[in-house]
Formats: structure tokens, sequence, C-alpha cells
């Protein structure tokens, strides 16, 4: 693969891995659209790996948080502000891995990756992180985060399976829906996105760790560089914008590539 496509997947990637437009809808559509093969398995994970450490890099505190209580989680003490954090993370984390592996048995993510789908996944669902975004109250802080809202944002987490969706667009619209503030709500959709991340990276890791030769672990490397300092370029942006601005461009964007894509799908 050369340098230059690698670029565009990695950049990709990283720039809509946690903006709210769906990065897997748009890794989707540029072989389609470009006519290039798929990137393959390999630089899928890199990308992955990419965008985790850019996430955990800009939450590292509340990743150390966590970190620390896990620790006391296993130890079955939920006793400290990271014990409760990491439980409400794992809580949120347990739906899409069990959707993940029921549609990835029966085969069912295979026959979601259409323009069609994703055509119409940016439309609705960029339509509804517009409607959560003006209608819901701003009220709870990420300090305010519980069990039921764990669960709730969780099953809206899983949605996001199907192409098209954003994950990081469909926990922040449930999390408007349910009283957040902007950035606060962003601030736990982000923090769900790392075991989450961790949990397909390493599925998919596991696929490909006995095939991939030398040429496609320095293409995997080189790739989630890249995707790695998008990311956390993206991140940094948007966590920033959210202090004044609503989500409106994304949901335009959204709009107008559901739209287009639609078009092409049924023409």
């Amino acid at each position: 693969m050369s340098l230059y496509y690698l670029l565009i997947v990695a950049v990709i990637q990283g720039v809509t891995e946690f903006l709210p437009v769906s990065s897997s809808g748009h890794l989707i559509l540029l072989p389609s659209l470009t006519g290039h093969e798929d990137q393959g398995q390999v630089i899928d994970v890199a990308v992955h790996v990419g965008t985790l450490f850019a996430v955990i890099l800009y939450f590292r505190q509340d990743v150390a948080s966590a970190f620390g209580g896990l620790l006391r989680l296993i130890r079955g003490k939920i006793d400290t502000d990271g014990a409760r954090l990491a439980f409400l993370l794992i809580v949120a984390t347990i739906p899409v891995i069990l959707c993940g592996l029921l549609l990835k048995l029966s085969g069912l993510d295979d026959a979601m990756r259409s323009i069609k789908v994703i055509g119409w996944t940016m439309l609705i669902f960029g339509l509804f992180l517009y409607w959560t975004d003006q209608k819901g109250p701003t009220t709870l802080k990420a300090e305010d985060w519980s069990l039921r809202h764990a669960i709730i944002m969780g099953l809206w987490q899983a949605v996001a399976l199907i192409p098209g969706t954003s994950r990081s667009g469909i926990t922040i619209s449930g999390a408007r829906q349910l009283g957040y503030k902007r950035e606060d709500g962003a601030k736990i959709a982000m923090l769900m996105s790392i075991p989450t991340i961790i949990a397909s990276g390493t599925l998919l890791g596991a696929e490909v760790a006995m095939t991939a030769d030398a040429a496609a672990a320095r293409d995997g490397a080189i790739a989630a560089v890249f995707a790695f300092g998008s990311a956390l370029v993206a991140l940094t942006l948007m966590m920033r914008l959210l202090r004044s601005t609503s989500f409106t461009p994304y949901v335009i964007y959204r709009v107008i590539l559901g739209v287009v894509l639609l078009f092409i799908a049924y023409s």
C-alpha cells in the first residue's frame, strides 16, 4: 500500500473516530469511492491503536484514575471515584461487545457495509444528534454519571455497530438526551471509547496476528502514527469548540453526505 493512501486512511480514521460523523462509515466508503482495494484488517487494527493512544493521552488524568480504580474493583471495592468510573465504563461496554459478537457470528456485520445503509444512518442519526442537542437539558456534569445512565448510553453505543451511525455521535446524543452538558457528554462518550476500542482492536488483532508479514507490520506502524496525530488534533479542537458552539456543523455535514450517498445508491 502506498504511503499516500496510508496517510489518507489514517487521517480519516483519526479525524472521524471522535467527531460525531462515523469513522467506520468513512473507511467503508473510501475504497468504494476511490477505486482502491480495502485497506485490510491490519491497517484497521493499527489506526484503532493510534486513536486509542490519542484519547488516553488527552484524558490521561481520568484514565489514570480509572486504571487505579480498576485494581480496587478487582478486589471487589467501589469506594473511590476511580473505581466507580471503571465500573461504569465496564457496564457501558458490555452491550456493544455482546451485540458485536452476535453480528460477527451471524455475518450481518458484512451485510450492512453498503452505501445505502451508510447514507440512511448518516442522515437519520445526524438529525437525531441535532434534535437531542437542541432539545436536551444541560444540567448534568460528567461527575453525575450513574449506573442507569451508563446502561442507557451503553445500549446507544451498541447501535453504532451499524455503519454510518457514529459511536461518538450516538453516545453524545444519548448523553444530551439524558441532560448532560455538551462538553461533559462528549467527555463521557470519549472515555467510553477506550474499552470499546480495546475490545474491537483485540478481536481484530487476534485474527490478523498470525497472518501479518513484515510489510504489513510496517504499514500498520506508519498508519498508527498518522492516526494518533490526527485523532489528537481533532479531539482537542472538538472539546475546545464545544465550550462555545453546538454540534450543528457536524449535523450539516452528516445530512449533506447522507443525501449524496442516498442519491448515489438509488440512482
